[in-house]
């Protein structure tokens, strides 16, 4: 239960300091206010490094996108009250960028690395010298590939993710019991550059393959490989101007019906909204459209009936596991399976030592379970747990 009180109360307090930036998200491209500079240190840093104090260095890939906005403040809130000085950096999807801040982190001393990825293979060199320094480095989020630098892995269960939005289509469109109907589908898949991407996709289209291939599930577009589908760097921007390409060119005589828009995160799912509100003779609201992060504006679209639904992951959470692996390894300690039990946590988590293999081996993964939220559940998983109140309107907002 202490785990559980610190991670809502966690996720109430940093939601308040987001307000702002999660209020722009409303935007086309989901961007926060978030200030222009690529790095974030704490105020006490050099202060309590000089003391002796152990400093936790934070790569975040960018704050253009709000969960990343909420990943940096969870991660930093919940080390510095630990009593750690913490260094968090935002790379502005500059993959230069996040490298010469990793640089500059290991060149600072840093205990600790804590790091997502802008690109999953673009981080080895910088990493070696991580290594060298004996810095230990938890893949964040994002599985970093190609280097024997890892400690350690930290995400949600991402293929169990696609797969909930798979499952999700068959129940809403009741496809055991189809028999001779037949539906329209169309995908769009995230940053090649991002190994999540691939694992959203994979889960997704292997629990709809077999109605695939039966013909019960059509993909006009024939757009069915991940690299056709893919959106670089999530932008909302591409996502919408594909989808616009996608209606044109197969739903443009007014009679193609779109039944769902498989999306696997929610800044892409806000681009393909917006293709067909504007680009498409049908109703958005008779589309079944996925997503995923529940990011302010989706979950406006989700009470409007424009958004079907999103996989929620609770980045409150991510932080708590991120906290204890990291003590651990602070303490020179060889984490396993056992660190679940003993820190007590209140969300579910898996140990994985066989699913995430970098290149140059399987990294010790320890994986979330996410969560389906719709309209209707939307009180239950996000406002009674602390993550968002609902204005006047029922919209979610950030806590006041």
């Amino acid at each position: 239960m202490k785990k559980k009180l610190l991670s809502v109360l966690l996720a109430a307090t940093m939601v308040a300091t987001l307000a702002t930036g999660c209020g722009e998200a409303a935007t086309e491209e989901t961007e926060t206010t978030a200030p222009a500079a690529t790095e974030e240190k704490a105020d006490d840093a050099a202060e309590t490094t000089a003391s002796g104090e152990q400093t936790v260095g934070i790569a975040m890939p960018t704050q253009s996108l709000e969960r990343w906005n909420r990943d940096g403040s969870y991660l930093k809130e919940q080390f510095e009250s630990k009593g750690y000085a913490v260094e968090l950096t935002y790379s502005d999807n500059k993959i230069d960028q996040q490298v010469k801040d990793i640089e500059g982190l290991i060149a600072d001393d840093v205990d600790l690395l804590v790091v997502a990825a802008v690109d999953g293979e673009s981080l080895s060199q910088v990493l070696a010298d991580a290594k060298d320094a004996n810095i230990p480095v938890i893949s964040y989020d994002r599985l970093i590939m190609n280097t024997d630098a890892i400690s350690y892995y930290v995400s949600f269960d991402n293929y169990t993710v696609g797969k909930l939005q798979g499952e999700f289509v068959i129940d809403q469109l009741d496809l055991k019991n189809a028999g001779d109907k037949t539906y329209n589908i169309e995908f769009t898949a995230g940053d090649p550059a991002d190994n999540n991407a691939g694992f959203f996709f994979n889960g997704a289209y292997d629990a709809l393959k077999e109605y695939i291939d039966a013909g019960t599930l059509v993909v006009p577009s024939g757009q069915t490989k991940f690299d056709q589908v893919a959106t670089p760097q999530w932008d909302t921007k591409n996502a919408m101007n594909r989808m616009e390409n996608i209606l044109g060119s197969n739903y443009g005589d007014g009679k193609t019906k779109l039944d769902v828009a498989l999306c696997s995160n929610d800044s892409t799912a806000l681009g393909v909204t917006q293709a067909i509100e504007n680009n498409y003779w049908g109703d958005v609201k008779d589309v079944i459209i996925t997503g995923q992060d529940g990011d302010v504006a989706n979950l406006a679209n989700l009470v409007d009936g424009k958004q079907t639904m999103t996989v929620y992951k609770a980045v409150a959470n991510e932080a708590v596991a991120t906290l204890d692996l990291g003590v651990a390894l602070l303490n020179g300690e060889t984490p396993d399976a056992g660190l679940i039990g003993s820190a007590g946590w209140s969300f579910d988590c898996a140990y994985d030592t066989e699913s995430y293999d970098n290149g140059t081996g399987v990294i010790p993964s320890y994986l979330l379970v996410p969560t389906v939220v719709t309209k209707d559940n939307l009180q239950k998983e996000l406002v009674d747990t602390g993550y968002y109140t609902l204005d006047d309107n029922g919209y979610p907002q950030a806590t006041n």
